[in-house]
């Protein structure tokens, strides 16, 4: 798969069924090409520039399907 298509799929939350964006970069291991963490921008809004959300850092092991449209994460947001 390329980045080009992996990240055009939206990320969505397990937990609550939320829309977490979509992947803008990843982290992976050089020598075995596996992903380690995904990175997904939070939402911006666009009326103020100081009430944005943080990026989501998405450990590997949080990762529990990826389809061809979604991936479905399993994480606990605060």
């Amino acid at each position: 798969m390329l980045f080009s298509e992996f990240k055009k799929k939206e990320v969505i939350n397990l937990k609550d069924c939320q829309k977490l964006g979509r992947v803008t970069d990843f982290e992976f291991d050089e020598c075995t090409g596996q992903i380690f963490k995904l990175i997904v921008q939070g939402k911006n809004k666009w009326y103020d520039l100081f009430c944005s959300e943080p990026d989501y850092v998405i450990c590997y092991n949080e990762i529990k399907q990826i389809g061809p449209d979604i991936i479905i994460v399993d994480i606990c947001r605060k």
